[in-house]
């Protein structure tokens, strides 16, 4: 009977483990998309197109362009390339954390600094 249980017990600890979340970061490289977060208690929305080396970004009527290094499938560093101030000059670090159908959650921040924020983005085109 102990023998039983002790099986049973290593069964449905196997399966309450559950699955990894999803991460096809391969199908976020590129395209249009679309972030939304909160400012100052307003909602505002960036659109961005990104491929394996530039992202361009629209907000607020102001397109501005950083470059993309890949660190691996699902990580990546941006670099503004035309910063106007000393904070547009600070690189920042960006994860994939999971994927699901079109859209991806992300952690980013600024590189060197530990403060980490979260955020998803919508897949456009």
């Amino acid at each position: 009977m102990t023998r039983f249980l002790l099986t049973t017990a290593i069964i449905l600890l196997c399966f309450s483990c559950g699955q990894p979340p999803e991460r096809n970061c391969e199908d976020f490289k590129t395209g249009t998309f679309s972030f939304k977060a909160t400012i100052n208690g307003e909602e505002k929305e960036t659109i961005f197109q990104r491929t394996m080396d530039l992202e361009v970004d629209e907000f607020e009527g102001k397109t501005d362009s950083s470059s993309v290094r890949w660190i691996n499938d699902c990580e990546y560093v941006l670099k503004n390339l035309n910063p106007k101030s000393k904070a547009e000059e600070k690189p920042i670090h960006i994860k994939i954390l999971t994927t699901s159908g079109s859209s991806y959650t992300f952690e980013y921040n600024i590189v060197g600094e530990s403060k980490k924020f979260k955020g998803t983005a919508h897949k456009i085109d």
